[in-house]
């Protein structure tokens, strides 16, 4: 992964220059990527002129939904009865993704629980790749580089101080909107 808190040059410049970025976030069974499961992806494809695409997938862990993630996320084991597994939603993840720097708020823990499912996926033969080929860049990072000082940098805390409301707070698809806000609003303030 690249993310990296001394520089972030790189990021700030591409999402300068238009390229394509996909702010992504994982909702899972616990913290854990080699005990717990992935159980709801969203994604949203952009440029700085705004987004592209969304993606979002519901994903079927293969057990009960535990009590202690249900009360953070909401997530109940019903709404994961019949959804997708994940051998099918992670290479429709990858191909969504495919060509732009990837941006998560706290990037090491949804990076983990992505390549630890890419590393069984691909020795299950489901996926080529075992683990992201994309460049990381972690909006947390660069949100403690260019706004120093904060008591909190969680990122419902963040985007209510840049005044971007949280509709879904701990499902994947909103906090990856909130993401993809936070990481416009350190660009654009990177360039003052």
């Amino acid at each position: 992964m690249a993310a990296e808190v001394e520089s972030f040059d790189w990021a700030i410049t591409a999402y300068r220059e238009g390229r394509a970025f996909v702010a992504f976030d994982i909702e899972t069974t616990g913290l854990d990527p080699r005990l717990d499961r992935i159980v709801e992806i969203g994604a949203l494809r952009f440029t700085r002129d705004g987004t592209i695409d969304t993606y979002e997938s519901l994903v079927d862990p293969g057990f009960p939904m535990p009590e202690a993630a249900y009360r953070i996320n909401g997530i109940s084991t019903a709404m994961l009865d019949g959804q997708p597994p994940l051998a099918q939603v992670i290479p429709e993840l990858l191909a969504f993704t495919k060509g732009a720097v990837l941006v998560a708020h706290n990037a090491a823990f949804d990076c983990s629980f992505i390549n630890e499912s890419l590393e069984r996926l691909f020795d299950d033969g489901y996926v080529r790749v075992s683990a992201l080929p994309n460049r990381v860049a972690d909006s947390l990072l660069l949100a403690r580089r260019l706004f120093p000082g904060r008591s909190r940098y969680r990122l419902q805390d963040l985007a209510k101080d840049l005044g971007v409301t949280s509709r879904a707070a701990h499902r994947a698809l909103d906090d990856a909107r909130l993401c993809m806000e936070v990481f416009a609003a350190c660009c654009n303030a990177a360039a003052m």
